[in-house]
């Protein structure tokens, strides 16, 4: 039986952390290698981090550490993840991006039932499409997220992609004060605005790193915005940087440009060029700094672009028989009011806002989709805040904007503007009840989430 290297010291890395007890161990040492499939036991359990030099912060985390245990498979494999919950609360597990079936989806009282302490749950699916991704709870989001439970997916291309090098970057910021101590994940007043933003930005979990990479060589950073709130405006200054992908999905190569704006859930994969060794370059949000990109001598020769990477087999929409459905993202903080009964809710999708506590919310779907059928949604934000708006279980095509020049692309999440009217389209080939809604997690909590049936 011939085992790949990669296998090998994927096993040897699993047992150098005392078995499964461990988190996070793969278990699939000794698979050959041509079966697809790449197994992982993933384990939820709190973990105190020092995120703050010298104090302690009691995240929760993936397989020990936070953000989580990168899963890698092969486009068109079956991923199967044994979860199991060592919190005190329930939760699950929802892939971002990933088109899989409804009951590996991750939504409590929707796909499945919610993960008890204690318990476990088998995931199991094919990844049909090669790209960047990521998985977190639906569970208590605001809180589960905040502490920690992110974690990147990598789903390789069938064959090279040609980057030699790649690194992938989580970025999030941390809720918590000078000490290590959480804050609130969810402030009312921001949570009918923007959103609550954290205060501590991180990538992969340490505040302002250095990030070392082989000099002349072109890599790929997989950027994820795993954060409950902010959207970065991610620009590189003085860098050869070109953009290969949107949320998964390959573009045409082109340059990077001043900056991208990011929302969470988003993805950006970039082919950096790294200059000359000793050289230092600056991964920003604006004019505030993330990372330092240092550059180190390396003995290989100088890489060049890759070619474009090979488009993912989702369905192109046919807009000539196309139906056109509306959907208004408004401000709603009048129905918030201080006798009301549940949970507040500040924002609505076509009047209605999501009841994040009704567990029956989902069977009244806000659209009923002909499965196989295709479809216009315009897009409109009614409000002064960017909502990015992700829809489950499908890719969509972003056609046009009133506010922007957009070149189409497929993405499971799309960041619409202030004020802005986008138009997207798909074909609704997945059959299920699928959540439709904001990222900024306040924002999904507090109404701006809505079901999508497909029968």
């Amino acid at each position: 039986m011939k085992l790949t290297r990669r296998q090998v010291l994927a096993g040897l890395v699993g047992l150098g952390v005392a078995g499964l007890g461990a988190g996070g161990v793969r278990y699939w040492l000794g698979r050959p290698e041509n079966v697809a499939s790449h197994d992982y036991e993933l384990i939820a359990a709190p973990l105190d981090l020092e995120l703050v030099p010298g104090h302690k912060t009691p995240a929760w985390a993936y397989a020990g550490q936070a953000p989580g245990l990168e899963l890698r498979c092969r486009q068109g494999e079956r991923l199967r993840v044994r979860f199991i919950n060592k919190l005190e609360v329930p939760t699950t597990i929802h892939w971002h991006g990933i088109r899989l079936p409804l009951e590996m989806d991750g939504v409590p009282y929707v796909s499945q039932l919610p993960v008890l302490p204690g318990e476990y749950f088998d995931y199991d699916f094919i990844t049909p499409d090669a790209g960047s991704y990521w998985y977190h709870p639906h569970t208590a989001s605001s809180e589960q997220l905040g502490r920690g439970l992110v974690g990147p997916l990598i789903v390789e291309e069938r064959e090279s992609s040609g980057f030699a090098h790649e690194r992938t970057l989580c970025l999030k910021s941390w809720h918590i004060d000078e000490q290590g101590a959480f804050t609130d994940f969810s402030v009312p007043r921001e949570a009918a605005r923007e959103g609550t933003r954290g205060r501590l930005s991180s990538i992969n979990g340490v505040s302002l790193p250095t990030l070392e990479l082989p000099a002349g060589q072109v890599v790929r950073l997989r950027l994820i915005n795993v954060d409950n709130t902010i959207t970065y405006r991610l620009n590189l200054p003085g860098a050869e940087a070109r953009i290969y992908a949107l949320d998964g999905n390959p573009v045409a190569p082109r340059p990077l440009g001043k900056d991208y704006w990011l929302g969470p859930g988003m993805r950006l994969d970039l082919a950096l060029k790294v200059p000359a060794a000793g050289t230092e370059l600056s991964l920003r949000n604006g004019p505030l700094r993330l990372a330092t990109l240092k550059s180190l001598a390396s003995a290989q020769a100088a890489g060049d672009w890759p070619p474009a990477l090979p488009a993912n087999p989702v369905a192109e929409p046919d807009l000539s028989q196309a139906e056109t459905l509306r959907f208004n993202f408004e401000w709603a903080a009048l129905l918030a009011s201080p006798n009301q009964a549940g949970p507040a809710r500040y924002w609505q999708i076509n009047g209605q806002a999501w009841d994040i506590d009704d567990k029956a919310c989902a069977d009244r779907p806000i659209a009923t989709l002909k499965k196989d059928g295709h479809y216009i949604f315009v897009l409109r934000n009614m409000a002064q805040y960017q909502h990015p708006i992700h829809l489950h279980g499908m890719t969509f095509k972003v056609l046009d904007s009133d506010r922007r020049e957009i070149i189409p692309y497929f993405t499971d999440t799309y960041l619409l503007g202030k004020n802005e009217t986008a138009r997207i389209a798909f074909v609704a080939d997945n059959p299920g009840v699928w959540m439709f809604h904001c990222h900024v997690i306040d924002h999904m909590e507090t109404g701006l989430m809505a079901a999508i049936s497909v029968v």
